[in-house]
């Protein structure tokens, strides 16, 4: 029998500052050392510093690029599939991913965590979006102070 493999999430911007940046590299290591495949938008900033921290624990990393060719991907993702979609890719980011860690992120950030939890799957955020619904904080995103415990809920909530 195959030894299943947990397919994380990891989104945000595609421009970042360091610190965000250095939060990515963390959920990037930590997933690699338990061994889960990132899914990303395989661009920069979040998608890259989470595809670098992944390779250096030696894990695995698959960019869903907007774009139509490869050369667009990060250094630092190992299969990269170019849908041609722009920020129609989201969907399939979130439809690949068993669970998905938010790390800051912009609009198309956004729509991610949206389609994401419409899709029924967790969402776990450092520094990202604030949900509000009918006047009241919408507690739909598991909010985590540290990239360690970010990973470990994500692996905690895999159903497989």
């Amino acid at each position: 029998m195959t030894e299943k493999k947990a397919y994380i999430g990891v989104i945000g911007a595609g421009i970042c500052d360091l610190e965000l940046f250095k939060i990515a590299e963390d959920v990037g290591r930590n997933i690699g050392k338990r061994k889960g495949i990132i899914v990303c938008g395989g661009l920069g900033g979040v998608m890259e510093a989470a595809c670098k921290g992944a390779k250096e624990a030696g894990g695995t990393t698959i960019g869903i690029l907007p774009t139509t060719g490869r050369k667009t991907a990060n250094a630092f993702v190992d299969y990269a599939f170019p849908t041609g979609l722009g920020e129609g890719r989201n969907f399939l980011i979130a439809r690949f991913s068993d669970v998905v860690i938010a790390v800051g992120g912009e609009y198309g950030t956004l729509s991610e965590i949206g389609l994401s939890l419409k899709m029924g799957k967790k969402v776990i955020g450092l520094k990202t979006w604030e949900l509000i619904k009918d006047g009241k904080k919408d507690l739909s995103i598991i909010e985590v102070s540290s990239a360690e415990k970010a990973v470990e809920i994500a692996f905690n909530y895999l159903t497989f």
